[in-house]
């Protein structure tokens, strides 16, 4: 069997079982994507990296700056997510999304989840026709507190599954 067809099994398999828990658990509406089916859903781990920068207000806090995460089919490498948002997939194909609506990650220290629109894509792969791209699950990633040097980075360990969906 080719790694095409491995991966197209392996997204039909995810897609199903995805689709019996969103029956069971749904969304908040701020996120959902009435009307659109999963193409794919992608597990992350990585870190959201922040930089201690002035406010408005002239006073030093921590600033989210870009995700820096691997994204995994299987406990297999099969892309990355990185700044723009851009979800680059192996066989080429790529999406860049906009934060359209978000709700609460489950604890105070979870960044929250997402839904966001694609702005723009490339490739013929599997991202290829993708509509909306919604972050859930989320783990960790949430930096607060003071900072006391301007052009410090912290990265913060997180994790989430990422739905990528298209219009039907």
């Amino acid at each position: 069997m080719s790694l095409l067809n491995n991966t197209a099994l392996a997204a039909f398999l995810l897609t199903a079982s995805f689709v019996t828990a969103s029956a069971q658990t749904p969304l908040p509406d701020a996120i959902a994507a009435p009307g659109e089916k999963t193409v794919l859903t992608l597990h992350a781990e990585g870190a959201q990296v922040y930089e201690c920068k002035a406010a408005a207000d002239g006073k030093l806090a921590w600033a989210f700056r870009e995700p820096i995460a691997t994204l995994l089919l299987d406990g297999k490498t099969v892309g990355r997510h990185y700044t723009g948002p851009n979800w680059e997939h192996i066989d080429s194909s790529a999406v860049v999304g906009k934060a359209i609506g978000n709700a609460p990650g489950a604890t105070p220290n979870d960044i929250p989840w997402l839904k966001l629109e694609v702005t723009s894509g490339r490739g013929t792969g599997i991202l290829n026709g993708v509509t909306t791209v919604q972050r859930i699950n989320t783990a960790g990633g949430k930096l607060e507190g003071a900072c006391d040097r301007p052009g410090t980075y912290r990265n913060v360990p997180y994790s989430a599954d990422y739905v990528f969906l298209r219009k039907s």
